[in-house]
């Protein structure tokens, strides 16, 4: 970080940390990428299938299987994930096995999820899962529509009306025989589950298990026919109920560790730029404050449920969330703001140090491209620590995770999107928990490293409702990477944090786009791994002419 008055002049890189780079790199490769390209598709896929593709093949199952007729009304194609039974898998170690029975091919807990009315049948919705892989029809469920369904993680409400006659037993068995029968299955094998409901029934087969877990085929019926068929697999109870409670510790974590926190952050960010006025600029964080808002507008419009035809409904509703947004959009720019006028306020005049360097200060240019140098290093060494924190943690906590339908970038109107978030973080974080945050906690503390620690910890619960479980593994993971933000952040100031920080998100995301498979989601992420040094060089083309009398090398912060 360099001093006041001092021409500007990034840290060299050690020849260690350039080593520690690259065996970072190498972990990561080793130990993330790979066993991901290994276990993706199941046997003999190559790709996930089009929405288009889908939504053919659920029109083509619709007539042929349900005699319906498709018309061009409206659709709604989503990601779909049984998160439980996938966490249920992960967490004792089944996956492996699930696939090696092909019954990932059969029973897939990652589907397309297809909604749609009918030609003529105003009021009904049908669904129809399909193998996001093969495009084979999985499961169905046909009903009258309940207003609401929540699109945006692929679910739709499909309401079950009274009988006035129940079905007996055996008319309910004599319905679900051709169902049976068309999914290759022998009903004499099968167990009928006791406690069914009047307009259910559910058959097991005990000879297929995973883990706890027996293969079931459930049925619910309506009007004399059958409304649903879904065969699968579902975890245990007591699993659920261990998620359920690690969720509401991971709800309050993030409220009062991370929220009310950062609430107080925002305000104290408020107060000091107006108290350090003097020694900053107001004019400074308009910039990156209003990309900041862009982007954050661009993600939310991204994010939002796609569907065709005219639901008023669905869009009043995509309306509503988005104004909501909006809203929200302005509030974590504007704390970005006034974080970076309020951070740079006080370390310059508390520490006497310039830890933003101004564009027209002399070298600027050439500051940049060394300290996209640094992210780029930095990032690397991150992914090594990430990578060894997942194997101490998975060795100690046996922690494990799952999936989540409402983060996929499978159900983003652009998947090639999703690598913007990184720069989302990049700036709002480092400029909240690290320029301001640490500064303003070493006023009350006295202490950097304590100021570091409680700020590091703020930012690391805010990431406890992710499903990664137990949730303790996420604070404890984070707050070794939060640490060491802290430490570049001291060490080579704020654009090489954020570069840092930008990297190493744009690295994930960009690998989760090229895991994909898809040509366009594949250069896509390409392009997101080298965007950050492409954005550092036309930063340094617009500024190389600005260069330093005679730079000196400049004095740590610690």
């Amino acid at each position: 970080m360099n001093p006041v008055g001092h021409p500007l002049k990034q840290r060299p890189l050690s020849k260690g940390l350039i080593i520690s780079g690259i065996i970072g790199i190498a972990l990561f490769i080793m130990f993330q990428v790979f066993p991901s390209l290994l276990g993706g598709a199941p046997e003999g896929s190559t790709a996930v299938i089009s929405k288009d593709v889908a939504r053919n093949n659920a029109a083509a199952f619709a007539a042929q299987k349900l005699g319906y007729t498709v018309s061009d009304g409206e659709w709604n194609i989503t990601y779909q994930s049984d998160s439980s039974f996938f966490g249920y898998m992960s967490r004792e170690k089944l996956l492996e096995d699930y696939s090696k029975k092909k019954l990932d091919q059969r029973y897939p807990y990652d589907v397309y999820h297809a909604a749609f009315t009918p030609a003529g049948q105003n009021g009904t919705l049908l669904t129809v899962n399909l193998n996001m892989y093969t495009g084979q029809a999985v499961s169905f469920a046909r009903g009258a529509a309940v207003p609401g369904g929540n699109s945006r993680s692929g679910s739709h409400s499909i309401a079950a009306s009274e009988e006035e006659t129940p079905l007996s037993l055996a008319q309910k068995e004599q319905l679900a025989r051709p169902w049976l029968k068309e999914w290759g299955v022998n009903p004499a094998k099968l167990q009928i589950e006791p406690g069914s409901s009047s307009s259910g029934l559910a058959y097991t087969d005990s000879s297929v298990t995973v883990g706890e877990s027996r293969l079931q085929y459930q049925f619910t019926f309506d009007g004399g026919d059958v409304s649903s068929f879904k065969p699968g697999f579902a975890a245990p109870g007591w699993h659920n109920t261990y998620v359920d409670s690690q969720k509401s510790l991971a709800t309050k974590l993030t409220l009062y560790g991370y929220g009310l926190p950062t609430i107080a952050l925002g305000i104290l960010a408020l107060i000091y730029s107006i108290l350090k006025r003097s020694h900053t600029s107001f004019k400074r964080g308009l910039f990156l404050s209003t990309v900041h808002f862009l982007i954050m507008m661009a993600t939310t419009y991204n994010m939002l449920p796609e569907t065709s035809g005219d639901n008023v409904e669905a869009r009043v509703t995509a309306i509503v969330m988005f104004v909501i947004y909006v809203l929200y959009s302005l509030l974590m720019s504007s704390l970005l703001y006034f974080s970076l006028v309020g951070g740079d306020g006080l370390w310059r005049k508390e520490e006497g140090m310039n830890p933003w360097p101004r564009a027209k200060e002399p070298g600027y240019g050439q500051y940049v491209l060394d300290s996209i140098r640094a992210g780029y290093v930095w990032a690397f060494v991150l992914l090594g620590v990430q990578t060894l924190m997942f194997i101490l943690l998975s060795l100690t906590l046996h922690n494990w995770s799952t999936t989540d339908a409402s983060q996929s970038p499978y159900n983003m109107r652009y998947a090639w999107l999703l690598p913007v978030v990184a720069w989302l973080a990049g700036l709002s974080e480092e400029a909240i928990y690290r320029l301001f945050g640490i500064r303003m906690l070493k006023k009350i503390v006295r202490s950097t490293l304590v100021a570091s620690l409680i700020t590091t910890l703020i930012w690391a619960f805010g990431h406890t409702l992710y499903p990664i479980y137990p949730i303790s593994s996420r604070p404890i993971e984070l707050t070794v990477i939060g640490l060491l933000f802290s430490y570049i952040f001291l060490r080579y100031g704020f654009i090489a944090v954020m570069f840092s920080h930008v990297v190493f998100d744009s690295i994930l995301m960009g690998v989760t786009l090229i895991f994909m498979k898809e040509s366009v989601n594949v250069w896509a992420g390409i392009f997101a791994i080298v965007m950050p040094f492409l954005v550092a060089y036309i930063v340094y083309l617009f500024n190389r002419s600005k260069t330093p009398g005679d730079p000196e090398v400049i004095n740590p912060v610690i």
